[in-house]
């Protein structure tokens, strides 16, 4: 199913500003042809979000298309694997590419003729200088590049060496081919950039046809010009290579031909967004895979329980802009907290047990107490919760010698259970060589039942509590943000990223105790642990009967407190 976004859903940009003057003047025929096209050498994170978001929605607004196109130009450090989970999180995010997956590599014949023509028409040659000394002679920002000395051969030596090549002869490193524009260009990426490279590496889907391989800024363009594609979206960092990318489509014709529009990417505090930072903590060990849930990635968020809405809806909130800046985490936690206050049912947990003994009820008496799920959402309906006589608490919520304002449970207090009854803390229990507290012993009031009639009494503490006998066990994962710098990325006095890392951004808690309600919970299903926070149940490690539960976000909503101050 593709996502449809109205233009009134949108925020007004200079993007659409851009498609709407293009419109206006009938260019490309009135057509809007979008594509995402990710490199399938690592897993997409929050920052593709937003691109997914923007080329998805632009096309649906414009009653147009979207391509997904994986530009797989780079076998070295792509995989299959890749290729299946970007799929996968662009269809979970609500999107839908119909018939419209491409590669790169299915135009790897087109592309190498093309270099040909560009070689005939003396717009590029064969150089034998290595990376080093390609970079030397390129020169810097205050001093023009130096000519290659291999510049100059004739259009027939390049075509022969350029076969070569192809065929296999050379060694990698020893030989590129490069487009001849100009060495004293003020844009380093004009200077005779390279357009195809020596790799010998077998290719996820061509194997070991190729062993040259062409550079991303000459593919690129060719392939949106191929496809058809009429405004070529991507983020600021590639501004600089717009001139290249324009001169590839000139060089070779292309009239009409793709627009590339550049916007600001997203970054997000107290995260990293580049893929290669992202791939350096899975492969040493710093998390555990691409999916685990501190990570920014799209697979990450999934399984730590965010919901596709929840970020469709802050990628729309952050709208598009040219200017580089970076987005509050906070916001992102908002909006799920939104989406999910209305979509998740609120149950009982108590994470950290404490054993309160009610000793006027009776032993072997059983209540099923009527309980809704939700006060902002009746149409998820109620559940029947188990009242006895052996219950547990939180921990925190009971206090020996309490300060002031302390409305929890306390020796001589009362509290209200939730749903259920007042009670009274009468005695504390005490491990007598360690002075560990063991358990409490309470009195409740039986005419204090929740929703009974003439039931007026009032206590200012609320608590969660559940039944002893009826809970369920359960694994329950606190997650805190994976860095503890707002801005990890700035690496001050070669102080690395991965210095920044948070201690404490997990804290497994083995021994938690659920109410039944929650037997055959389905993996990924998302509630609200009441007092507690929302949390899913682990699509990975929930197996065979065993709850695990990740805490997905806290119930404090820091932006919505900023906005109100």
């Amino acid at each position: 199913m593709t996502t449809t976004t109205t233009k009134a859903a949108l925020p007004s940009n200079f993007i659409q500003s851009i498609i709407d003057e293009d419109l206006e003047n009938n260019k490309h025929a009135g057509q809007v042809h979008t594509r995402f096209p990710p490199e399938p050498n690592g897993y997409l994170h929050i920052g593709h979000a937003k691109s997914i978001c923007l080329n998805f929605g632009l096309a649906a607004e414009y009653r147009g298309l979207c391509n997904l196109r994986f530009d797989d130009t780079n076998p070295s450090k792509e995989d299959v694997e890749y290729v299946e989970s970007i799929q996968e999180d662009v269809r979970w995010l609500g999107f839908s590419w119909d018939d419209r997956l491409f590669y790169a590599s299915d135009y790897f014949e087109k592309l190498y003729g093309y270099a040909v023509q560009l070689i005939k028409a003396g717009k590029a040659y064969v150089c034998d200088l290595n990376a080093d000394e390609i970079r030397e002679y390129r020169g810097t920002l205050t001093r023009p590049g130096i000519e290659s000395p291999h510049r100059n051969r004739s259009v027939e030596e390049n075509l022969q060496l350029f076969e070569r090549m192809r065929t296999g002869e050379f060694e990698e490193g020893s030989r590129v081919l490069r487009a001849k524009i100009d060495m004293a260009s003020p844009n380093l990426n004009m200077r005779d950039p390279v357009l195809y490279r020596i790799m010998k590496a077998s290719h996820h889907r061509t194997g070991d046809n190729w062993c040259i391989y062409p550079m991303y800024d000459y593919a690129h363009p060719l392939s949106d010009a191929i496809e058809g594609i009429t405004h070529s979206i991507c983020t600021c960092e590639f501004e600089d290579h717009r001139p290249l990318y324009d001169w590839v489509l000139d060089a070779l014709n292309f009239n009409p031909r793709p627009r590339q529009i550049e916007f600001a990417r997203l970054n997000l505090n107290y995260t990293v967004m580049s893929k290669r930072k992202l791939r350096e903590l899975v492969e040493q060990g710093y998390v555990t895979g691409w999916d685990d849930p501190r990570m920014p990635t799209i697979s990450g968020l999934r399984r730590r329980g965010y919901t596709p809405e929840s970020i469709r809806d802050f990628c729309e909130r952050i709208g598009v802009a040219k200017a580089v800046s970076t987005v509050d985490i906070a916001l992102l936690e908002h909006c799920l907290r939104e989406d999910l206050n209305f979509r998740a049912p609120r149950v009982m947990a108590v994470l950290r047990p404490l054993k309160v003994i009610i000793d006027n009820y009776p032993e072997d008496q059983v209540e099923w107490l009527e309980a809704e799920y939700s006060s902002e959402n009746s149409e998820l309906g109620s559940r029947q919760l188990p009242f006895s006589r052996v219950l547990y608490i939180e921990q925190e919520d009971f206090m020996e010698n309490p300060p002031k304002k302390f409305f929890r449970l306390s020796p001589g207090s009362e509290v209200r259970l939730k749903h259920a009854y007042i009670i009274k803390c009468e005695r504390v229990v005490k491990n007598e060589q360690t002075g560990e507290l063991m358990e409490l012993h309470c009195t409740y009031d039986p005419d204090t039942r929740s929703g009974s009639a003439g039931q007026t009494r009032k206590v200012k503490g609320t608590l969660h509590w559940v039944s002893a006998a009826h809970a369920l066990p359960a694994e329950v994962r606190l997650y805190d943000r994976l860095f503890i710098k707002e801005n990890p990325d700035e690496e001050k006095d070669g102080v690395d990223f991965k210095a920044h890392l948070n201690p404490h951004s997990l804290d497994k808690l083995t021994s938690c105790w659920l109410e039944p309600s929650l037997a055959g919970a389905l993996p990924g299903s998302r509630y609200q642990f009441l007092r507690q926070g929302y949390f899913n149940v682990d699509p990975v490690d929930s197996r065979d009967g065993a709850l695990v539960f990740n805490r997905i976000v806290s119930l404090k909503d820091s932006w919505a407190k900023m906005q109100k101050g």
